[in-house]
């Protein structure tokens, strides 16, 4: 229960959206048993992307096949198996895989409490490039990179770079005080997630104190501007689309 009755800090609008964990729902999806699911960001909200968790116990099981769709899945807290291509890949937390289109999968032999933060869209290919294959790695293995030579604030690109992928997911990670540099206007959609610490966040023209555990979802040139706050650094995932012509 809210401490203030009908209180929220969830906003939905055109440009973008604020989610927050004591306002998530659940709803079953197929493919998923024994599972909890929550889709933070999808089509319904004006997304070009679905961005969901998923709750698994020991006897829950993820199965089916991406069809045209590409998907990125990180590993936020405890360890399950990914079967794949005749394959067996053990995932930890912060593990991420990327699934590319027409591939098969099972998610399963979940410790308790593992949560997964699902990254799903539709696959644009590019002509005389092949599709990208099957990836797993680890978070830590990612080198944290100044982001435009500030070295309070780091980024971790966890996917290739090449024209092959139309989309990216990366780790951004700030110190007490450290800001983004601009306040950012583009044509890349963004799906986030609050993975430590807190700060404010600009979403258009509102200003949003933000903390680990919340969803924002910004549309194609929603301005955008964040600055970590507290004494601990401040950490987020997020999705954006890329290498693609916007024509």
């Amino acid at each position: 229960m809210t401490t203030l009755f009908g209180f929220t800090r969830n906003v939905v609008k055109e440009r973008y959206a604020l989610l927050t964990p004591p306002g998530f729902v659940a709803a079953p999806l197929p493919g998923w048993k024994e599972a909890v699911c929550v889709v933070l960001i999808s089509p319904a909200m004006g997304a070009r992307f679905t961005q969901m968790l998923v709750t698994l116990g020991p006897s829950s099981r993820g199965t089916g096949q991406t069809g045209g769709n590409e998907w990125v899945v990180f590993v936020l807290e405890g360890g399950c198996r990914l079967a794949s291509g005749g394959r067996k890949h053990p995932l930890v937390k912060g593990s991420y895989v990327f699934l590319p289109p027409g591939r098969s999968f099972e998610f399963s032999n979940a410790v308790a409490g593992t949560r997964l933060l699902l990254f799903q869209k539709t696959y644009q290919p590019l002509a005389g490039v092949p599709k990208p294959s099957l990836l797993v790695g680890q978070a830590g293995d990612r080198p944290g990179v100044p982001f435009l030579g500030d070295p309070d604030a780091r980024l971790q690109t966890l996917l290739p770079e090449g024209p092959a992928f139309d989309l990216a997911v990366n780790i951004f990670t700030y110190q007490p005080g450290a800001t983004l540099p601009m306040v950012e206007t583009h044509i890349m959609e963004h799906g986030l997630l609050m993975l430590a610490g807190q700060g404010i966040y600009r979403l258009d023209t509102d200003w949003h104190p933000v903390e680990a555990g919340d969803a924002i979802w910004m549309a194609p040139y929603c301005p955008q501007w964040f600055v970590a706050m507290g004494k601990a650094p401040a950490q987020y995932i997020y999705y954006k689309d890329v290498n693609r012509s916007p024509l």
